[in-house]
């Protein structure tokens, strides 16, 4: 007998601006055994193509470097084998082939409305206080419709303590400004978030919002993810290719642990930021562009700035203005609504689970190292390990930093 044929997976490429967007449909394509690649825009979608066979390329309305119609075209002139969606599931350019593509509808659908819509959590909690019985139960629900009944702080951000109201009024006080902002605090604190915020309470909220995290990325690919470079450029570089500062212009930088950045680099940066310009890798030519920087980092920049891993210059252009970002045990009076919160992310996909009084106690007594981030991973463990029982309690959490 022959071997069996390995199942090649179907691969499919998202091409949007909005994370949580390709985060939706990603997970749900990954569930039924896609491939799934992210793009943040046009240049990065082209570049998964050119790395990777690609059966289907999906396209968001609007892209932050490309004009979608026309990068359509392009793609269907290039690699004419590529079905080209939008993520609703109707077609871009070219002819839908359908055949064993058709589970993409539905599920386009679904992901595209659960990504936009947040109506449908606000009704799941407020039923979910409605219909409570236990008196943890109460006590979130309560908690969680004094948040909706007056609205969050910040789009986004769950919590209504002292030190959220605080970071609400910073964030308020310089968002209408273009300048540039320095998000500090503990991994797992939600700066990203932070940074979102800024963006959407400033005149830039209907501009491009990039990311680039610096620890993610090689050293030797950083300079050209965020300048961009000409074709030929270096081994690679068979396409130019725009940098994430140029996709960004009219709107916000978001750099995720700056602290990472590499010294050269590091002066390249402040260049730009001091002039407003940049130069591609491997061109002689200068842009001009109008990008506000903010980034963050989990690190003691002025230790590094002491120690020499940091530019003294770059880190006080950086710093013009602080936004400190409180861990968790600093503010466990929003652990209640927190919970709420991820519990009913968690019910859209499964039944919606209760909390036992005794679970949220153990909940605020933990010191919580990795801060939000933990807690949402520690409850959706529980909801798994529940299974089909309604309430979390403590034998849920099966952890032993939670044992006395």
């Amino acid at each position: 007998m022959g071997r069996p044929m390995a199942v090649v997976p179907k691969s499919a490429v998202i091409a949007s601006a909005d994370a949580q967007l390709r985060r939706s449909l990603a997970k749900s394509l990954s569930e039924m055994r896609w491939q799934v690649h992210e793009a943040g825009g046009g240049a990065e979608a082209m570049a998964c193509l050119e790395q990777q066979p690609t059966e289907v390329l999906l396209l968001d309305h609007w892209l932050p470097d490309l004009e979608v119609g026309e990068f359509a075209r392009q793609i269907q002139d290039m690699y004419p084998e590529v079905e080209v969606l939008d993520v609703n599931g109707e077609v871009v350019a070219g002819g839908w082939r359908g055949g064993p593509h058709k589970e993409l509808l539905h599920v386009l659908r679904d992901a595209g409305d659960a990504a936009r819509s947040r109506a449908g959590a606000v009704q799941e909690q407020r039923k979910a206080r409605d219909e409570c019985g236990s008196s943890a139960g109460r006590i979130l629900s309560a908690v969680a419709a004094e948040e909706m009944d007056r609205g969050a702080v910040i789009d986004g951000m769950v919590g209504s303590s002292a030190a959220m109201q605080e970071m609400a009024r910073l964030i308020q006080l310089v968002a209408p400004r273009s300048t540039t902002v320095l998000i500090e605090g503990e991994t797992g604190t939600g700066k990203e978030l932070v940074a979102k915020a800024v963006h959407r309470w400033s005149a830039r909220a209907n501009k491009p919002f990039q990311v680039l995290n610096c620890a993610a990325i090689p050293e030797a690919l950083l300079e050209a993810e965020l300048f961009g470079h000409t074709r030929g450029a270096f081994t690679g570089a068979v396409n130019s290719r725009t940098g994430r500062i140029e996709a960004a212009h009219g709107g916000t930088l978001f750099l995720d642990e700056i602290g990472e950045m590499p010294l050269a680099l590091q002066a390249k940066m402040l260049r730009f930021l001091e002039s407003g310009e940049l130069q591609r890798v491997g061109e002689n030519e200068t842009l001009r562009v109008d990008v506000r920087v903010v980034a963050a980092t989990h690190q003691h920049l002025e230790r590094r700035v002491q120690e020499g891993g940091f530019r003294m210059d770059l880190y006080h252009r950086l710093a013009v203005f602080v936004l400190d970002v409180p861990p968790l045990r600093q503010r466990r009076e929003d652990i209640a609504a927190l919970c709420e919160h991820f519990l009913a992310e968690l019910g859209r996909s499964s039944p919606r689970k209760r909390m036992s009084p005794e679970l949220l106690a153990r909940l605020m007594e933990h010191e919580w190292p990795g801060n939000v981030r933990e807690l949402a991973h520690v409850l959706e463990r529980a909801v798994i390990l529940a299974e089909d029982t309604a309430t979390l309690d403590v034998t849920h959490l099966r952890q032993r930093r939670f044992q006395n």
